[in-house]
């Protein structure tokens, strides 16, 4: 199984390697809570406190970690604001109540756009072996302000074709700059878009090829 879930005297931490796109915030920020490198238990939760283990977890684009109660209950609150942030050369990083085919993936997760993850359709970092490039700073759309900011984002991965995003959600640079509001939008997973992040139709063209 790719999930590992840890349970501390005041939270509980689950990991999941499938997600995991190795920023290393964890690693880097606190390695005593996440020890690399070594064998047998490397996540120890009692090392920081409950306030610091979420800060841990919302520092995880990819949504690998999660920080959860004792309960069970997840520790991190919904975004005020939804966002797709589009990283230069990787992956669509989505913040948000995410649910994908209809499945809770709670409100970070960072999926493939260059076509060549093994774990569709989450990114696994594939895109750098397979030398994609784009963009992380397309031009801005012209889009009006959304009533609502917030909500849930439901995805569906088409088969052989694009994510398919419903809900309000706003598209931002890599350098954070707000290029589209959008509640219904078609995002490029194939690589070959000229339009990226948006689909343009191309993965007809190249045979692109994924049922997840």
């Amino acid at each position: 199984m790719s999930k590992e879930i840890v349970r501390g005297s005041r939270a509980v931490i689950e990991f999941d390697s499938e997600r995991c796109i190795h920023s290393r915030h964890c690693v880097l920020d606190r390695p005593d809570v996440f020890v690399p490198n070594v064998a047998g238990e490397w996540i120890h939760p009692d090392q920081a406190s409950t306030a610091e283990l979420l800060e841990l977890a919302r520092n995880c684009p990819s949504g690998a970690i999660q920080c959860q109660g004792l309960d069970g209950t997840l520790l991190e609150a919904a975004p005020l604001v939804n966002t797709v942030r589009v990283r230069e050369n990787g992956p669509l990083a989505m913040h948000g109540p995410i649910y994908i085919n209809g499945q809770t993936q709670g409100y970070r997760a960072t999926l493939c756009r260059c076509g060549a993850s093994s774990h569709k359709p989450f990114c696994d970092g594939n895109h750098a072996g397979a030398g994609f490039t784009a963009s992380g700073e397309a031009p801005a759309a012209t889009s009006e302000l959304l009533a609502q900011r917030n909500g849930d984002l439901q995805i569906e991965p088409t088969p052989n074709g694009p994510l398919h995003v419903t809900g309000c959600l706003e598209v931002v640079t890599g350098t954070g700059k707000t290029i589209n509001r959008v509640t219904d939008a078609w995002l490029c997973r194939c690589g070959h878009s000229g339009n990226k992040p948006y689909c343009d139709g191309s993965h007809v063209k190249t045979g692109f090829r994924s049922e997840s």
